[in-house]
């Protein structure tokens, strides 16, 4: 990865400032080296000059000056130019040699290219969707959806051990499931929809022989987790590995287990007739686990549940909740010190998702079924669209441009540039294509070294993206990539007689679709061979 090693030139600098007496011995630094957002500025740029005259108090161009000289003379095959700007910024232009070179170590990483080993097989748990059984997903469930099997895919290919996960909340005595029996048994119409009333009619001959509201919801909500599951599966392709079930805890006694796990550790007291968690340690309020009627709060079984999750194994855990559940963030944070997990969890708040346009029936009555909207655009271009906001934003779905079948769609944009790069690559007979990296010395054009440029970059949104999950890094990329070919395209005329140059275009054009397939399928989206 070409920032590492940017990276590693600045630490030897600094270690050889040290040696010479011009530098102290220094705390960690976070390097924080950055893609440059302008040309002019070089490829990265490092602040680090600025950090150690703040410590040192020295000057902070006269540090950028002495690391940029050290690195120079020990580099200059590596950068083209090392350019220091007041008040103490480091630009660092990568060379066009070098460039080549990571060009051929991505040509030979071939579909694995942005394979990283960082998570070093660590157990990660995903956790999203875990929409109530009471009906069928909306358009507010898909953003959590897609969010959350993007963030396994890329954790995957960071080299964490991945899992999705999906939780169902179906005790008996919840209040959904009793209401939803009240409906199921004509006593109450909380849930009821088309789907609901279709559900039921056809459920009825099963339905009159339970007398109770619990067991009539419970009933229900089973035979709509069936098709939960099943168009989660079949029409969104998410792979969800653990469908895990509130009831289950209770039937195992991990409710039980966990509830006396905390009573040992003397945070539970009674008031008002309820039972409470003590969380004042933690600045918070306290928590209430039963009701006044002895009844499990969510609270109770939410702490069974993430106990669970850590007797699995997992060692990263990442929660994705609606926007109803954030005040409920900071209790289930404390939770886990309580229970002592020393892994990594984050708790991810999927705010609300509105349509932008045109109109979509709410065949669910006063919702907006997900289901619609896939069959309204494409599946495809819903992932896309949903990807491309953050997550912690609200969003407005524009449905006229995602139906767009041209170069405006976003989406169409992206799998047009693949179509095209495979249609060059079939033209250019690609079977007798020399994988020689010699051939590389040819590309030195300007489109061909941004597109180069923008190629390498593929490990470092990896790498970012697993880290700070702002997947909306992903689709951006595959934006950028896909100009970066259409503009090489444009400028540079692939299948060129000069047969030297015609391999190493067409090398490009291969690695090329090879990083924009990786994005895509990462994304869960389709990268069309044609179009």
């Amino acid at each position: 990865m070409i920032r590492q090693k940017v990276a590693k030139s600045i630490e030897q600098a600094i270690k050889e400032l040290q040696k010479e007496g011009f530098l102290p011995k220094l705390p960690v630094l976070n390097l924080e080296i950055k893609e440059s957002q302008k040309e002019i500025y070089g490829d990265y740029a490092s602040s680090v000059a600025l950090k150690i005259a703040k410590i040192t108090k020295k000057q902070p161009l006269e540090v950028a000056e002495k690391i940029s000289h050290n690195i120079k003379r020990k580099n200059k095959d590596f950068f083209n130019q090392i350019e220091v700007i007041k008040p103490g910024f480091i630009n660092f232009f990568i060379s066009q040699k070098q460039l080549r070179k990571e060009l051929g170590e991505a040509l030979a990483g071939g579909e694995n290219f942005g394979k990283l080993t960082a998570g070093k097989k660590i157990k990660a748990n995903v956790e999203f969707i875990s929409a109530n059984p009471t009906g069928p997903l909306h358009i507010g469930n898909g953003r959590g959806a897609f969010f959350g099997d993007c963030l396994a895919n890329i954790l995957a290919f960071a080299g964490f051990k991945a899992y999705r996960e999906y939780y169902v909340n179906d005790t008996k005595n919840s209040t959904q499931i009793l209401e939803l029996g009240k409906t199921a048994l004509d006593q109450g119409q909380s849930y009821l929809s088309p789907y609901l009333e279709s559900l039921i009619l056809k459920l009825k001959p099963h339905l009159k022989k339970i007398k109770s509201e619990s067991e009539a919801g419970f009933f229900v909500a089973q035979n709509i987790l069936g098709d939960i599951k099943k168009f989660v599966s079949e029409k969104l392709k998410i792979k969800i590995d653990f469908w895990i079930q509130e009831h289950n805890l209770f039937r195992q006694d991990k409710v039980k287990k966990i509830y006396d796990t905390l009573k040992k550790k003397n945070l539970i007291y009674e008031k008002d007739k309820a039972t409470w968690l003590k969380l004042d340690a933690f600045d918070l309020e306290d928590g209430v686990l039963l009701r006044e009627n002895g009844q499990p709060t969510y609270f109770l079984s939410d702490i069974a549940y993430h106990k669970d999750k850590i007797d699995r194994g997992f060692k990263k855990i990442i929660d994705i909740w609606g926007a109803d559940h954030q005040g409920h963030v900071p209790r289930m944070k404390a939770v886990m010190k309580i229970l002592g997990f020393k892994g990594e969890f984050d708790i991810l708040i999927s705010q609300m998702v509105q349509l932008e346009g045109e109109k979509i029936s709410k065949r669910a009555g006063k919702i907006i079924l997900l289901e619609d909207l896939v069959d309204a655009v494409g599946l495809d271009a819903v992932k896309f669209f949903y990807l491309m906001k953050s997550l912690n934003t609200q969003m407005s779905f524009n449905l006229a441009l995602a139906k767009e079948k041209s170069q405006k769609n976003p989406v169409f944009y992206v799998q047009y540039a693949h179509a095209r790069i495979c249609s060059i690559l079939k033209k250019g007979k690609t079977d007798s294509l020399k994988f020689n990296t010699k051939y590389l010395e040819f590309l030195e054009h300007p489109s061909e070294i941004k597109l180069m440029r923008k190629i390498i970059q593929l490990p470092e949104i990896i790498e970012d993206t697993a880290k700070d999950y702002q997947l909306q890094r992903l689709p951006q990329y595959a934006l950028e990539l896909a100009e970066s070919f259409h503009s090489f395209y444009r400028d540079c005329y692939v299948l060129s007689k000069d047969k030297n140059l015609a391999q190493a275009r067409l090398l490009l054009a291969f690695c090329a679709k090879n990083t924009l397939k990786t994005t895509l399928n990462l994304m869960g989206i389709q990268a069309p061979e044609k179009m």
